[in-house]
C-alpha cells in the first residue's frame, strides 16, 4: 500500500513541512474541529493546509491590512470555499441552494471558476462548518476541491443531447467519485460533526497513501470538437477519438500545468504531452496510472517543482511513456497517434439542444454573479430557474449556460434577463466575450497585483485599441492573472497578462486561440494603465500584415518575437534594461 514516501529524480530525501504534515494529519483530520471552534480570528497553519483539502482556503481582506495592522487589529480573516462540479454539471435546484448559501454564510455572491466549480468568498470562521455541511446535504462536495488531490475533473459543459456529451459527462462524474479520497474526515467534520480519538487507527488511503500527492492534480476531458477547457494544460488531459457517437479510444496527453515561479527558470507552463492511446473504456485506468506516476516520482521536498509536468521532463518522454505502462491496467495500450485538430467553439447565445429544446449561454464577467446596482444578474438567473426549471451548466470560460427551455419561453426569458439588466453575448465586443480573470486582490493570498477588479477596463481599453486599426470584431482570447499561478490559463491564448507586482504585468502574446500552443513573454513590467498601449503596435502591425483567417496568436507566432520587439521598441516602449530585470527577478 503505497505511504507517499517516495522521493525521487534528483529531490533531496528532506521532505517539506507540507508534507510532514499531511502524514501526521490522521487522515486530514489534524485539529480542524478545535481550530474552527476557538475564538481565534485564524486557524494554525497546519489546519490552513488541511483546509485545502476540505476545500476551502483561508483569506484576510489584503485591502485593509496594513489600516488594520497600524490600528493594532487583526487581519480581516474569512475564508473561501470552492464546490467541485465534475463537468460544470449541477440541477436548478442544486444553483439554488448555493445561491441560498451566498447570502447565509458568504458574501452575497457566486464565482464561477475557470474549472466548472463555485466558489463563495468572505465566508466566516464559524460559519463555514455550516456551509460545507448544507453543500453536501445538497448532493454535492467541496471534498478535494483543492489540496493534493485530483481536483474538479473537467469537460465541455455543452448541453447538447447526443451520445458524445452524454458520455463525456459521464466520464466527468465516474472519475470524480473513483478518485475522491477515502479518508472519513470530511463527513466526520463537516457532515456529522463528530471528532474521531486521536488514538484511532488511521489506515493510508488506497490511492493517495498516507501523504497524499505531491501537488495537486488536474484531469479535463476533451472532444476535438470542443476544447473549450484547455485540455491540454491539465496533468491529464483524456481526448476522445470518435466514430458515429462512438468513442474509440482516448488520447492520454501528460505533464500540462500553468504555474511558474517569477525568477525560477525551473518552474514553467507546460503542455501536456500526448503519451498513450487507450481504450473506450480506459479512462479510470489510464487517470490511476497517471496519478500514481505523479504519488511515486513527483518532488516532495521542493513544492513549487512538485507536479507531474516536471517528473515528465526529467523522466523524457520514453521513460514517461514505461512508467506509465507499468502503472496501467487497462485493456488496451499503444503510443498516442498524433493529435487531432482542437477547436473553440461558442457556447454563449441561443442553441438548439438536440432534443426539441434550448439553452441560452450568458457572459459572466470574471465569473462573478451578483447583483450590483442595475445589473441584478444573481436575482435574475433565480428567478429563471424557479420559472422555467433551466438547468444550468457552468463553462471552463467563466460563463454560465441555462439548459432544457422551450422554444415558446425564448421572449419571456430574454425580458425577465433583460429586465434585470443582464447583458447578452451579442452585447459584448468578441475580446470582451472570451475575456477571464482570477480573483486575485482583495482576498487571494497569492496575488501581486489585480486582475478580477481591473478586467472590465483593461479589456475595454484593449477593445478600443483593436476597433482603432478595424479589429473591434476579432476573436481572441486574452487571460489576466494577479499572480504566476495561472488561474485564468494566461499561457495558453492570444494574450496573457500576468501579475508582476503590484500595478505592473508581464505580457505574453504567441499561443493559439485553440488552446494546443503555449505563449511567451514579451515584456516583463508593464504598468497597469499602458498594457493597451503596448499592445496596440502588434495590432497595428496584425491589421497591415495578416494572413487570411489568421489570428492574432498565430500572427505574433509567425512574425516572431524579436521582430515584435522591435514594433515596440520603435513605437517607444523599449524592454527594461537586463540590470533591471535580473533584480525583479531576484
Amino acid at each position: 500500500m503505497p505511504d507517499g514516501t517516495a522521493v525521487s529524480l534528483g529531490a533531496t530525501p528532506r521532505l517539506s513541512g507540507v508534507e510532514q504534515m499531511k502524514r501526521d494529519s490522521r487522515g486530514l483530520r489534524g485539529e480542524i474541529v478545535a481550530d474552527l471552534a476557538s475564538s481565534a480570528p485564524e486557524v494554525s497553519e497546519d489546519t490552513y493546509n488541511l483546509l485545502k483539502f476540505h476545500g476551502s482556503y483561508e483569506q484576510h481582506d489584503r485591502d485593509t491590512a496594513t489600516e488594520r495592522k497600524q490600528a493594532g487589529l487583526a487581519k480581516d480573516f474569512s475564508f473561501m470555499a470552492r464546490v467541485k462540479l465534475p463537468g460544470g454539471q449541477l440541477t436548478a435546484a442544486q444553483w439554488l441552494a448555493l445561491d441560498q448559501l451566498a447570502d447565509e454564510a458568504g458574501d452575497g455572491t457566486l464565482r464561477i471558476t475557470t474549472r466548472q466549480a463555485i466558489q463563495f468568498h468572505r465566508v466566516g470562521k464559524h460559519d463555514l462548518a455550516a456551509l460545507i455541511g448544507a453543500v453536501e446535504r445538497a448532493a454535492m462536495t467541496t471534498y478535494g476541491a483543492c489540496g493534493d488531490v485530483v481536483r474538479n475533473v473537467i469537460t465541455t459543459p455543452a448541453p447538447v443531447r447526443d451520445a458524445v456529451h452524454a458520455r463525456l459527462h459521464q466520464e466527468a462524474r465516474t472519475l470524480a467519485l473513483a478518485l475522491l479520497p477515502r479518508s472519513r474526515s470530511h463527513y466526520e467534520i463537516f457532515v456529522n460533526g463528530e471528532a474521531v480519538s486521536p488514538d484511532a487507527p488511521v489506515e493510508a488511503d488506497p490511492l493517495y497513501g498516507l501523504a497524499y500527492l505531491p501537488r495537486k492534480f488536474k484531469i479535463a476531458l476533451a472532444h476535438p470538437a470542443d476544447n473549450t477547457m484547455d485540455v491540454l494544460g491539465n496533468d491529464l488531459g483524456l481526448i476522445g477519438l470518435w466514430e458515429g457517437g462512438e468513442v474509440r479510444g482516448w488520447i492520454a496527453a501528460l505533464g500540462g500545468g500553468l504555474g511558474m515561479t517569477h525568477g525560477r527558470a525551473d518552474t514553467y507552463p507546460r503542455l501536456a504531452t500526448a503519451l498513450a492511446l487507450v481504450g473506450p473504456d480506459d479512462t479510470l485506468a489510464a487517470s490511476l496510472a497517471a496519478v500514481q506516476m505523479h504519488r511515486d516520482l513527483g518532488d516532495r521536498a521542493d513544492r513549487r517543482r512538485a507536479r507531474l509536468k516536471y517528473v515528465m521532463d526529467d523522466l523524457g518522454q520514453e521513460a514517461a511513456y514505461a512508467a506509465f505502462i507499468e502503472r496501467f491496467e487497462g485493456a488496451h495500450i499503444e503510443k498516442a497517434p498524433v493529435l487531432p485538430k482542437l477547436e473553440v467553439p461558442d457556447l454563449l447565445g441561443w442553441h438548439e439542444q438536440g432534443d426539441g429544446r434550448l439553452w441560452l449561454g450568458l457572459p459572466v464577467l470574471s465569473g462573478r454573479v451578483a447583483d450590483h446596482g442595475e445589473v441584478r444578474m444573481r436575482t435574475a438567473l433565480r428567478e429563471v430557474m424557479l420559472r422555467f426549471d433551466a438547468q444550468p451548466a457552468l463553462t471552463p470560460t467563466q460563463d454560465i449556460l441555462l439548459s432544457n427551455l422551450r422554444p415558446e419561453d425564448r421572449g419571456a426569458v430574454e425580458s425577465l434577463l433583460r429586465g434585470h439588466g443582464v447583458s447578452f453575448a451579442e452585447d459584448r465586443a468578441p475580446v470582451a466575450r472570451w475575456s477571464m480573470a482570477c480573483p486575485a486582490l482583495p482576498t487571494c493570498g497569492l496575488a501581486l497585483s489585480e486582475a478580477e477588479r481591473v478586467q472590465d477596463g483593461m479589456i475595454g481599453a484593449i477593445h478600443a485599441a483593436l476597433a482603432r486599426h478595424g479589429l473591434g470584431d476579432e476573436k481572441l482570447a486574452v487571460r489576466i492573472t494577479g499572480c504566476p499561478n495561472g488561474c485564468a490559463r494566461p499561457y495558453i491564448g492570444d494574450i496573457g497578462i500576468v501579475g508582476r507586482m503590484p500595478g505592473r504585468y508581464a505580457l505574453f502574446v504567441g499561443g493559439d486561440f485553440e488552446g494546443t500552443r503555449l505563449n511567451w513573454k514579451l515584456r516583463e513590467r508593464v504598468d497597469e494603465a499602458d498594457v493597451a498601449a503596448t499592445l496596440e503596435p502588434l495590432f497595428a502591425a496584425f491589421a497591415a500584415g495578416r494572413l487570411p483567417d489568421e489570428g492574432f496568436g498565430d500572427f505574433c507566432e509567425r512574425v516572431g518575437l524579436p521582430a515584435l520587439d522591435a514594433l515596440l521598441t520603435e513605437a517607444g516602449y523599449p524592454e527594461r534594461a537586463p540590470s533591471a530585470r535580473k533584480k525583479a527577478a531576484a
